[in-house]
């Protein structure tokens, strides 16, 4: 099978591309970096030329209200240039609950993304995410000092980059779903648990201080980011990640 991954250069992107390859499909990775711009267009007919799937794995450089002009233009140029390949599938990896935070700009701006897919003439597969591992230290830094770490106690459900890229990867070759599959660790914590077992793990003698007003997840309501029903729970423990 023919796969072209656009943002296939990046943290989920190249592991989809190995394992792809690993397991005898054709998966190329497309980016900036290998003349691909997914919102000028400049190469993207020629990358999505004679394949079966489609998977784009590309993010907006911002978090802010210009996300929403990054996935709009980036999915029209994409779905565009699918639907003339003649691509029988299209596979895009997104957040779950990310239509239940309407105060965030770049969740609206990954749920306008779902719906550009949803609307489009091309059999299509999202798959949700829970929060990766490999953002937490990010997450901790945005409202951190020198002493305390400000954190709200939202649930986060932690799953690992390569737990994510071998769902995008199983999904991909398989048959589109036409809807929404959802995934995320086994274990669930608030953030400011999950904040407390990152510096400790790592010698960080910093405290963790619970606000429930500081960065990002605070807007999030409820239990919004973490599985239900009849999700994937990938296999890989917090603790043993950061181990």
């Amino acid at each position: 099978m023919k796969v072209a991954v656009f943002g296939g250069t990046g943290l989920i992107g190249s592991k989809v591309v190995d394992l792809l390859n690993t397991q005898g499909h054709e998966a190329v990775p497309h980016s900036i970096s290998t003349g691909v711009d997914v919102i000028t267009g400049e190469g993207v007919d020629k990358a999505m030329a004679d394949n079966d799937v489609a998977i784009n794995l590309t993010n907006s450089p911002t978090f802010d209200a210009a996300s929403a002009d990054f996935f709009r233009t980036s999915m029209d140029n994409l779905v565009a240039a699918a639907d003339k390949a003649g691509v029988r599938h299209f596979v895009i990896l997104s957040i779950v609950g990310v239509d239940q935070v309407p105060n965030l700009d770049y969740y609206r701006a990954k749920a306008l993304q779902e719906l550009i897919l949803a609307n489009g003439p091309v059999p299509y597969s999202i798959v949700r995410a829970t929060q990766f591992m490999e953002f937490i230290d990010s997450v901790l830094s945005w409202t951190a000092d020198d002493e305390t770490v400000r954190l709200p106690s939202t649930p986060i459900q932690p799953i690992a980059a390569a737990d994510v890229a071998a769902t995008v990867a199983e999904v991909a070759v398989g048959a589109p779903i036409n809807g929404v599959l959802n995934v995320g660790g086994p274990d669930t914590y608030p953030l400011t648990e999950l904040g407390r077992i990152t510096l400790s793990t790592k010698g960080d003698q910093r405290s963790v201080t619970v606000d429930e007003t500081a960065g990002m997840f605070a807007a999030v309501p409820g239990d919004v980011l973490t599985t239900k029903g009849d999700a994937i729970i990938a296999p890989t423990h917090y603790l043993d990640w950061l181990r």
